[in-house]
């Protein structure tokens, strides 16, 4: 029987403040600064039933507008099979949490190994963590992996193309650790890699971190780039979205030491921005270096294949503060997500989800060209599911953006005045693509258009 809530009696809140050392519920949030917490009451009315509550959410409910999303810029609207979902609502894994007591825990141990194992042939590095809070925070503590293991260098190297949230929070992390962090400039959009070359001459930088594909779709070519990093004793650090890696040159062909970044592309929704999940893997020689948790495979007194943490000293439960990282045990839902989802598309099926999205992304481009309406910005870099377009319209590329919302449409990102950033996956049909472009037509030759009808009233192109 599943229990969605079990209701607490005063006895029983009373008895759990105690052993808590506290005298009210409004204990539990004294460290939330009071000028963070709500001092009114609700905003509904009192004394509804259980009828005219669930009537009143739904109708807030109601006033979120679904939308067709060709927006990526790092997360992205893929499909999930029904049967992920199916099995992580079970309890066995629902509630599973911290498997510090292998002889109990085998169930979640098996599924990080697992994960562990597919994440590592993903990147095609030797070692993977499982997991990390999400990909802005998985990029970060791999700069301050390159920190400590270079030990006496301090200054970073991250490229203008990675994509500028994760540049944000680099930026904070290194602000509380005093770490140097350099943007190495954009060429055409792609990385500057003589400029790269030339702030590495320095020989005080620890590590460089690139992307593929980076923040605007394209697929940099990074030839040669290891060796030069390598060179001057620094460590590569690449990212690219997790579901990418199916196809592309992956960061260990590359020569790359850490591959870390989001994994929300393995098929997990949107979900208004989480939970989502970090991933990080690293070469063998960094292992010690890697935070949070690493499974290992080995065999008990009976020579039965079992499961246990490995090399547990890097964790916070027995380091405490000189533990590697904090980062730990949050994120064991989605690393179970991942780990069903690789499982049941396999190799093949993530071929096919890039191919399709590949096809999507190409035919939405030309088409767009086509219109009139827009022109792509890097017409001779190669992409595989996102893309930089120029808005060439007389009106504003906002004013296109608000009437494709009004329509039911998110035709991507805005990243400048007159630039928007466009991503096609395997749920975007031909006929939503192509009703896109009708929009994007209509909009350029300057007709009157479709203020205020609902993307049902749109005539078919």
């Amino acid at each position: 029987m599943v229990h969605r809530y079990f209701p607490h009696t005063k006895d029983d809140i009373d008895a759990m403040l105690k052993h808590c050392g506290m005298e009210s519920l409004d204990d539990l949030y004294s460290d939330i600064p009071s000028q963070l917490k709500l001092k009114r009451d609700y905003d509904i009315k009192p004394q509804l039933s259980e009828k005219e509550v669930r009537d009143f959410f739904e109708e807030l409910a109601l006033r979120n507008q679904p939308l067709t999303c060709f927006a990526g810029a790092g997360f992205y609207d893929h499909y999930a099979p029904a049967v992920v979902d199916s099995i992580l609502s079970r309890s066995e894994f629902l509630t599973a949490y911290t498997p510090y007591q292998p002889e109990i825990s085998q169930g979640t141990l098996q599924y990080i190994f697992e994960y562990q194992s597919m994440m590592s042939e993903l990147t095609g590095l030797e070692v993977s963590n499982a997991s990390m809070y999400d990909g802005t925070t998985a990029v970060a503590e791999a700069m301050m992996m390159a920190v400590a293991h270079s030990r006496k260098k301090n200054r970073i190297l991250v490229s203008a193309t990675v994509n500028p949230i994760y540049k944000d929070v680099i930026d904070t992390y290194a602000h509380y650790h005093g770490i140097a962090v350099d943007v190495i400039p954009e060429s055409e959009g792609v990385t500057d890699l003589e400029a790269m070359r030339d702030m590495l001459s320095s020989n005080d930088v620890a590590g460089v971190i690139l992307a593929t594909p980076n923040y605007y779709g394209i697929l940099e070519d990074y030839t040669g780039v290891a060796e030069t990093v390598h060179a001057a004793k620094a460590l590569l650090i690449m990212t690219a979205p997790a579901s990418t890696l199916g196809v592309i040159k992956t960061p260990g062909q590359w020569g790359a030491d850490i591959a870390a970044g989001e994994a929300q592309s393995l098929g997990m929704p949107l979900n208004f921005g989480g939970p989502y999940l970090g991933y990080m893997c690293c070469t063998k020689a960094l292992i010690r270096k890697l935070p949070g948790r690493i499974v290992g495979v080995t065999k008990d007194a009976d020579g039965q294949r079992v499961f246990v943490l490995t090399l547990q000293a890097r964790e916070q439960h027995i380091r405490r503060d000189k533990a590697t990282s904090n980062i730990c045990s949050n994120q064991g839902l989605m690393a179970l997500y991942a780990s069903v989802y690789l499982s049941l598309l396999g190799t093949e099926g993530l071929k096919e989800v890039n191919a399709i999205s590949a096809s999507g992304a190409h035919y939405l481009a030309s088409r767009l060209e086509e219109s009139g309406a827009f022109e792509l910005k890097y017409p001779d870099k190669p992409f595989l599911n996102e893309f930089v377009l120029k808005f060439k319209g007389e009106v504003k590329l906002s004013d296109f953006i608000e009437v494709c919302t009004s329509c039911g449409c998110l035709p991507g990102v805005m990243i400048g005045d007159d630039e928007l950033l466009v991503c096609v996956t395997e749920n975007r049909t031909r006929e939503e693509i192509d009703r896109y472009v009708w929009r994007a037509e209509t909009f350029a030759k300057a007709i009157s258009p479709f203020d205020n009808k609902t993307q049902t009233e749109i005539p078919q192109p």
